[in-house]
């Protein structure tokens, strides 16, 4: 079986904000911008991988309820609603670059009991970005 991955969907909640981080911080290429009914979806990637896609979405297009917009409300807020876990080969030149802006930072690089190198910053929206050293 030949099977990867094509795109990963987190959520954002001001487009122009998410495209300054994942588009001016991370040096991810905008591959697509599609907006509908006041709502706007927002395609990035790494340049030199075009078939790896990661999907910026407007949290309320999901078909949810009332109170589950609230819940995803409350878990975006604190960070805990998404994740995503990038890899570089040098952590803390793209932390020193990351840093050049305004990123909040959730742990500064370090090793980690479990054999990895990595730090820990936020998105605009409130999502976990862990960015890991290749080794």
């Amino acid at each position: 079986m030949d099977i990867t991955i094509h795109s990963s969907f987190l959520p954002h909640t001001d487009p122009e904000a998410s495209l300054a981080f994942y588009r001016d911080a991370l040096g991810f290429e905008v591959r697509n911008d599609v907006g509908y009914q006041g709502m706007r979806w927002i395609t990035v990637g790494p340049a030199g991988q075009p078939d790896t896609n990661i999907v910026l979405y407007p949290p309320e297009a999901n078909p949810v309820t009332d109170e589950e917009r609230r819940t995803i409300a409350e878990m975006m807020a604190k960070g805990t609603f998404a994740m995503l876990v990038l890899a570089t080969p040098d952590l803390d030149a793209a932390f020193a670059h990351l840093q050049t802006g305004a990123i909040e930072v959730v742990q500064e690089p370090m090793d980690q009991p479990y054999g990895v190198r990595d730090c820990a910053v936020r998105d605009p929206a409130g999502n976990l970005i862990r960015l890991q050293e290749r080794r």
